[in-house]
């Protein structure tokens, strides 16, 4: 920051104060933490030496205190990777079973729409094509906020729905799937080099709810990316050229991730691990009968009330999974 030409490029410096900061922010939280400990390593000495019944309640609380200052703190650690801060882009795809699972698709869509809200984050909804009955064929949301990647990256799976079908005439249970992909949003600091020739633009009729714009002009967008198979559609803007720009984004967020993935390959291998990291395991099973219950397969953390975490409160979950990787 000393530098004479530091601020020439403005977004470049930015981006470096929010690095540095952040990394100031985790070394306060590591020595105010070290001094806490402290402060209770001399407590118990004090209630050793004095076998005071109120200094015991002192030290429990204080204990108490500490231990959840130590897992905020391992939160904070294991969201240290750049791409943690990044907003997040989700994408649901109802799996095999029609009507059912695009309706166990639409369900995730709310949860993480109340999620958002509960986390003080912006949902902006970038595409979403409409089950020909109920539910929907596909959806892609941004979410914006602090660490929203980071909290969200766990996400990514198989998500598997059991419950009695309102669609089912004879009231019979079904099994349903529905798989999330997630991402962290395009930042201009990662420089992703897409070729012109190595894409495919076309233009369609925006569909769905959406205003007086909708379905009078060709203003939804869709690039393919030839080299990968890559797709993306945008839809949620009026214009052509701004879906286009929205597209375009979601492509190179796509790109990254797939960078992100090759590493974790690469840090695997070079471990000796032998675990998949594919977006398409199965991760997490909601029950809605013959009994209600929540379970993560990862971590087996689990929740008895579905009510709960369809409304959003998926926190203990997204933390479960991050304090796994520790160990991993």
């Amino acid at each position: 920051m000393l530098k004479e030409d530091f601020w020439n490029d403005r977004h470049k410096a930015q981006t470096l104060i929010n690095e540095a900061n952040s990394q100031k922010d985790l070394l306060n939280s590591l020595q105010h933490l070290t001094n806490k400990i402290d402060d209770v390593h001399a407590l118990v000495s004090e209630v050793v030496d004095e076998n005071d019944i109120e200094l015991f309640q002192l030290l429990e609380s204080e204990y108490q205190d500490l231990t959840k200052e130590y897992e905020d703190f391992e939160i904070k650690v294991l969201l240290s990777h750049p791409y943690d801060q990044h907003n997040a882009i989700i994408e649901l795809h109802p799996g095999a079973g029609g009507t059912e699972s695009q309706d166990w698709a639409l369900m995730l869509y709310r949860m993480y729409c109340r999620y958002a809200a509960l986390k003080g984050y912006s949902v902006s909804l970038l595409d979403m094509q409409d089950g020909e009955e109920a539910g929907i064929k596909s959806c892609s949301m941004l979410i914006e906020g602090p660490m929203a990647y980071g909290y969200l990256k766990g996400e990514r799976g198989v998500h598997r729905l059991v419950r009695i079908s309102p669609f089912d005439a004879g009231g019979r249970r079904h099994t349903s799937f529905a798989s999330v992909d997630v991402m962290p949003e395009f930042n201009d600091d990662i420089q992703i080099d897409i070729k012109p020739e190595d894409i495919e633009v076309e233009t369609h009729r925006s569909s769905g709810a959406g205003g007086q714009h909708i379905n009078k002009t060709d203003s939804a967008v869709r690039i393919i990316h030839k080299p990968t198979g890559i797709v993306t559609t945008c839809q949620s803007e009026r214009s052509q050229i701004q879906n286009r720009e929205r597209a375009m984004n979601m492509l190179k967020s796509k790109l990254y991730q797939r960078y992100i993935e090759e590493q974790e390959a690469r840090m695997a291998s070079i471990k000796g691990e032998q675990k998949k990291i594919e977006w398409g395991s199965q991760i997490r099973s909601y029950v809605f009968c013959p009994y209600t219950l929540v379970k993560d397969h990862r971590t087996n953390y689990s929740e008895n009330n579905v009510d709960k975490v369809m409304n959003g409160e998926i926190d203990e979950f997204i933390y479960a999974y991050l304090k796994s990787l520790i160990s991993d």
